[in-house]
């Protein structure tokens, strides 16, 4: 690989990733709005003793912090190992799993665990699949 595609290929790849957080954020809000003011679903969950509301800022905030979570694991895992497509999407599925206990357990009524579900499953899909990049894939 030359040093022109190298330096080509890095932004193209960032540009990809920085694409495919956002994805994962816009897909989260979107199931929010939908569910939350449009069909007028509350979306909240059980601290504790107390009840939190799932606002926009909540969603999107939660959304992009896995998204560079997952970003930083895929680079840690393209500098030390092999395979790292491969482990990245092991380890996040399991990460993903494991979160969607989150909703099962706190969220108030059925209709509030299907979308905070749906959530969870929308970013997860979005990091899962696309952070790596369709060249990266084995």
């Amino acid at each position: 690989m030359t040093n022109e595609t190298h330096t080509a290929t890095v932004p193209a790849r960032t540009t990809g990733r920085l694409i495919t957080v956002a994805a994962g954020v816009a897909g989260a809000l979107l199931l929010w709005a939908v569910n939350d003011p449009w069909a007028g679903i509350d979306l909240a969950v059980r601290q504790g003793s107390s009840v939190q509301h799932i606002g926009p800022a909540a969603v999107a905030i939660a959304a992009l912090l896995s998204g560079l979570a997952a970003w930083a694991l895929l680079a840690l895992l393209e500098r030390t190992t092999g395979n790292p497509v491969r482990v990245y999407r092991i380890i996040t599925i399991v990460i993903l799993l494991i979160s969607l206990a989150g909703p099962l357990g706190s969220g108030i009524g059925t209709s509030t665990k299907l979308v905070l579900l749906g959530m969870h499953l929308t970013v997860g899909a979005a990091l899962i699949l696309g952070l790596p990049g369709r060249r990266n894939c084995r």
